[in-house]
């Protein structure tokens, strides 16, 4: 189950004030890119090799939460490899999305996730192209609690 919410929580930021919001202009595409996060858990947006060439830029690239490079054709392989067999339903809640617009048809969006007890920082950058929504780059980053 994929849970998500775009809750304004109190910022757990290091710096005093700070509060990254998205700017109004921005809703509609901040209400698109959710509904595409977690990215390659939202099985309405395909579940093949083929489906997931199509979410993705030829040169993305992620980082995820270990802080391990993985190239497109790794990612696109390990997604082929788990989505190979029966998928068990993941428990997922995702909050405190925010959207930037980086450049024209260019946004980083920005999320919590938690899945069990483990909880991350995700962004993702997304390309508005003529034949739908394109990932460009993905990093995870695990949160510790102090």
């Amino acid at each position: 189950m994929i849970v998500n919410s775009k809750s304004s929580e109190a910022s757990d930021s290091p710096v005093p004030g700070f509060e990254p919001a998205t700017d109004d202009r921005l809703a509609h595409v901040l209400e698109q890119l959710v509904a595409r996060e977690p990215i390659f858990h939202r099985p309405e947006f395909g579940t093949s090799r083929a489906d997931f060439e199509r979410m993705t830029e030829t040169t993305f690239w992620e980082v995820g939460a270990s802080g391990k490079r993985y190239s497109r054709e790794e990612v696109l392989d390990e997604l082929e490899r788990r989505y190979s067999k029966p998928v068990e339903e993941e428990s997922l809640q995702s909050k405190d999305f925010r959207c930037q617009e980086l450049s024209e048809s260019v946004y980083l969006l920005t999320y919590a996730l938690l899945q069990g007890s483990r909880e991350s920082r995700r962004a993702t950058i997304w390309r508005s192209t003529a034949e739908g929504w394109k990932i460009v780059y993905h990093q995870g980053t695990l949160l510790s609690r102090l």
